[in-house]
């Protein structure tokens, strides 16, 4: 068992960003909701107690018992963690003192604690709390304070117990980084050696135990998550793994046949499946997005199972579900709510009749670049930005008919080619510790999509009364959170001079500048 680095998750909507920081030292760690604490064995090597928007005096605040592990087990209360390790050994935590949001000034007081070795004495700190932490409990005392509070930070004396008031893990905080890794591989001893070599071979052993002779299928998207699972699968169980490529007639302009031939290169046992007549069959007349998206989801659902069925004797359907895909499926009693359920998490059909294996399921978007790059996947299918699974079906707002799809192929193409042409130099979007060689490679996720709406323009001396093409390039790092990219002024003019100028049906091109939350990457 690696070692691990264990998140209770009590609502906070930056508790990804911990387990983020985690990892990027090349530690293990995994986020369960607090009410659903895994067993604690040799292989945890510390905990963390993250943030929530609870307040610890609510009648019905989130509460956990931590008597079998605090004093045993390293842990980290942070802001609202902090709070309740105060709270439930004897401390005071009050609203009518001094609350604090955003940046902050925090001064060590105890600069011979091993949480702020190599920190200065005063740095800037991201503080979010409405409750502060007035009276420490018996045997605690304060290892740092703000200009506001006295108990911005504070240790258990003989434990390896710390608690911070602010957030250690968000960007703001000057050294955030050095603070989380001066806890886990200080405090709690971890040696940071979980890396892409190490998880390879680590799972490629697992599933030669877990699947024995037996045979896979695994549905291929064209996608980082599920190229990296075929790779990961065929080099643990050769050519017993089974892939269908699935084209929804909703792909990008001659996406079905580059990216079927780029799998052929690699070796994998890939059979192709044209089933586009049946979704835009199944699509007609359906205006609705939720409605869309469960015709196309049905619809792909019944393609698969009769080529699944083709493969007898296979046992097993593997999937390229990731850990936000697990995280944001996962229902916190109390302080947060499910996000959505998502496609890969929840099951199969019962008329399957096999069972999952998700090669990458705790791995986040970059780890799994990282392990796909190590196994040697070209970049043109590792860097490809995220595709949403409806495919252009949810970018074109509205009913899909093939008309539109034309058109919207045409815009998508000449943007997509123009990011790849022009150059820049940004760190790139999927390996931010290296540069990006041109626009496509800075950004996280672009696409073009197409308006229900149109509007009169002048094409020559004629009067057009054509389409309203929307583009949209993000930075992100798994899509929880995104901004919109500031594309060049130059960048552009020339888009939308090319798409009006060669794809008919369209006279006008906008630049979507919305940020998420509060808007989404998609519009549909």
């Amino acid at each position: 068992m690696p070692e691990k680095i264990i998140i209770l998750d009590f609502g906070s909507q930056v508790t990804q960003l911990i387990g983020r920081r985690i990892r990027e030292m090349s530690v293990y760690c995994e986020i369960h909701p607090y009410d659903k604490m895994p067993s604690i064995d040799d292989s945890v090597k510390g905990i963390v107690l993250s943030g929530s928007p609870c307040s610890v005096r609510q009648a019905d605040a989130p509460d956990i018992d931590l008597s079998d592990i605090k004093g045993k087990v390293p842990m980290l209360g942070i802001c609202y963690g902090a709070q309740l390790l105060a709270r439930k050994y004897g401390g005071e935590v009050d609203a009518s003192l001094a609350r604090e949001y955003g940046r902050a000034e925090l001064n060590v007081t105890d600069g011979s604690s091993p949480l702020f070795a190599g920190i200065p004495q005063r740095s800037q700190v991201w503080m979010s709390h409405g409750d502060t932490i007035a009276k420490l409990p018996a045997g605690a005392r304060a290892i740092a304070s703000s200009d506001n509070i006295a108990n911005a930070a504070y240790c258990f004396e003989g434990e390896r117990t710390y608690a911070v008031q602010f957030h250690p893990e968000v960007f703001h905080t000057q050294y955030g980084p050095e603070i989380l890794e001066n806890f886990v591989k200080k405090i709690c001893g971890c040696s940071g050696d979980w890396t892409a070599d190490s998880f390879i071979d680590t799972t490629v052993n697992e599933l030669k135990a877990k699947i024995g002779e037996d045979d896979v299928i695994l549905g291929l998207s064209g996608g980082v998550d599920s190229s990296v699972a075929a790779v990961l699968m065929h080099k643990a169980i050769g050519n017993r793994l089974h892939c269908i490529f699935v084209d929804n007639g909703l792909l990008r302009k001659n996406e079905f046949t580059s990216v079927l031939s780029s799998y052929k290169g690699m070796g994998l046992n890939v059979t192709g499946v044209d089933a586009g007549r049946e979704f835009l069959d199944a699509l007609k007349g359906i205006t609705d997005p939720e409605l869309k998206r469960k015709a196309i989801g049905k619809t792909f659902i019944d393609v698969f199972d009769r080529e699944a069925g083709k493969v007898k004797g296979a046992k097993w359907l593997a999937q390229g579900t990731i850990y936000p895909d697990v995280i944001e499926s996962t229902s916190v009693n109390g302080p947060s709510c499910k996000i959505k359920s998502h496609h890969n998490v929840g099951g199969l059909p019962a008329n399957m009749h096999l069972r999952i294996v998700e090669p990458l399921r705790s791995l986040f978007k970059d780890e799994v670049r990282r392990v796909g790059r190590t196994l040697g996947i070209p970049n043109s299918l590792v860097g490809r930005h995220p595709f949403p699974g409806p495919s252009l079906g949810i970018r074109i707002l509205g009913e899909v008919t093939p008309e539109k799809l034309e058109i919207l192929r045409g815009a998508d193409a000449i943007y997509i080619d123009l990011l790849h042409e022009w150059k820049c130099d940004r760190p790139s979007a999927s390996d931010p510790r290296t540069r990006a060689d041109n626009l496509y490679d800075a950004i996280w996720q672009a696409g073009a999509i197409l308006l229900p709406v149109k509007s009169v323009g002048v094409m020559g001396d004629e009067r057009t009364y054509e389409y309203t093409i929307a583009l949209r390039a993000v930075t992100s790092t798994d899509g929880m959170t995104a901004d919109w990219y500031p594309l060049p002024y130059d960048f552009l003019a020339q888009v939308s001079d090319d798409i009006i100028n060669k794809v008919r049906g369209v006279n006008r091109v906008v630049y979507d500048i919305s940020s998420k939350p509060p808007a989404t990457i998609e519009w549909e």
